[in-house]
C-alpha cells in the first residue's frame, strides 16, 4: 500500500509516517517504479507507535516494543524490553510530578504570605501543621449540585426592605436605598480563611464550600460588571463584620461585604437558610436589584467560583 493509504488506516500523518522510517521504525519494500510498498505489518507497528505516544512514550523509545513484536509476539509488551521502557517512562514521570510538586508547593507559599500581607490573621498563626496543597482556593471534582428547592421563587419583582446593614467599611447600608440601577448583592454561606476550620461536613452540603472562590470571581470581574451596568457590588453573609474586613483585606476585595448576623433579611423577605453545626447560614444566591426591585435571581448557584462569570453573562445579555 501507498503510504498515504497507511496513513489513513493507522490514523497519523503522512509526515508521521515519514518520521518513523527516518528513525528506522518502518522499513517498506519498494515498488518497481521506485515507491514505497507498506504492508500490513507496516500498519501494526504504526498504530503500535500511536497507541504508546498517547501513554507519554515518544517515538524515539518504541522501539523495544516494536521490536518485540518483529520477534513474533502478540503483544508489544510481551518482551522484557518493553517493560523496561514502561518503566522508564514511568521514572520520567515521577521526576517530572516531583517537579511540579515542588513548583506547586512554592506558589502556594506564595500566595499564603501575599495572602496574609494585608491582613490581621499572620500565616503563623495557621493551625499547626496546616498542608499547604489543601489550597482552599480549589474547589474539590466532587462537590454535590444543589438543586432548585423553591424557596427563592417568590423574590423575582419583589422590594427590598428598610433594612440597615453594617459594611466592611464601617459605613452602614440602607437595602431600600442602594439607588438608582442595577445593583449585584451576592449572598453566601460564610467564607473561610486559612487556620479557620470549617463545619464538619462543610464539602457534603450542597451549595455550601465556594465562598472565598466566589468573592475573587466577582473581584476578578468586578470592573467589567460595573461597565456593563451596575452600579455596586456588595457580598453579604451572616458573618460578623470583624471577620468579613479582614477577609476584604486578604482578598483584596473591591467591594463591601454586609453582614446580617441575626437573619433580619431571610425573616423580612425569606431568603432561604440551611442549619449546620449548631449555626443557621444563608444559601447562595445572587439578587440583581434594580432600583429597589428585585429584577432576577440567580439560584441555586453553582458553581461558586464561575458565578462572577454567569452575572456578567446576564447582565450582557439583558442590558437596561
Amino acid at each position: 500500500m501507498l503510504i498515504s493509504e497507511l496513513a489513513r488506516r493507522a490514523g497519523v500523518t503522512v509526515k508521521a509516517v515519514r518520521y518513523y522510517e527516518s528513525l528506522g521504525l518502518l522499513a517498506p519494500g519498494r515498488l518497481a517504479n521506485g515507491y514505497r510498498d507498506y504492508d500490513e505489518g507496516d500498519v501494526r507497528l504504526a498504530q503500535e507507535i500511536q497507541a504508546l505516544g498517547r501513554l507519554g512514550i515518544p517515538v524515539e523509545r518504541t522501539r523495544p516494543f516494536l521490536e518485540c513484536l518483529a520477534a513474533g509476539h502478540q503483544h508489544a509488551d510481551d518482551c522484557p524490553a518493553s517493560l523496561a521502557g514502561y518503566r522508564e517512562a514511568i521514572d520520567d514521570l515521577t521526576r517530572r510530578i516531583e517537579g511540579l510538586t515542588t513548583r506547586r508547593t512554592a506558589l502556594l507559599a506564595h500566595l499564603e504570605q501575599a495572602a496574609h500581607r494585608n491582613s490581621r490573621v499572620s500565616p503563623t498563626a495557621a493551625r499547626e501543621g496546616e498542608d499547604l496543597m489543601s489550597d482552599y482556593l480549589t474547589l474539590p471534582a466532587d462537590l454535590p449540585v444543589p438543586e432548585d428547592d423553591g424557596q427563592a421563587a417568590h423574590l423575582p419583582g419583589a422590594k427590598l426592605p428598610h433594612l440597615e446593614l453594617e459594611a466592611t467599611d464601617g459605613e452602614t447600608v440602607g437595602l431600600d436605598a442602594l439607588g438608582t440601577g442595577r445593583t449585584v448583592l451576592y449572598v453566601y454561606p460564610l467564607t473561610g480563611r486559612p487556620g479557620t476550620d470549617l463545619p464538619e461536613g462543610w464539602n457534603a452540603i450542597p451549595g455550601a464550600r465556594g465562598c472565598t472562590p466566589e468573592a475573587c470571581g466577582f473581584r476578578s470581574h468586578h470592573q467589567e460588571l460595573l461597565a456593563t451596568g451596575a452600579t455596586g457590588v456588595f457580598g453579604l453573609s451572616s458573618q460578623d463584620t470583624d471577620y468579613q474586613r479582614e477577609v476584604v483585606e486578604r482578598l483584596r476585595l473591591p467591594f463591601q461585604m454586609l453582614s446580617d448576623p441575626t437573619h433580619s433579611l431571610a425573616r423580612t423577605m425569606g431568603l432561604p437558610t440551611f442549619d449546620t453545626a449548631g449555626r443557621t447560614l444563608y444559601k447562595r444566591l445572587t439578587l440583581i436589584v434594580r432600583d429597589g426591585v428585585i429584577e432576577h435571581v440567580f439560584y441555586p448557584v453553582f458553581p461558586p467560583d464561575e458565578h462572577a462569570d454567569q452575572v456578567l453573562s446576564w447582565l450582557r445579555a439583558n442590558p437596561r
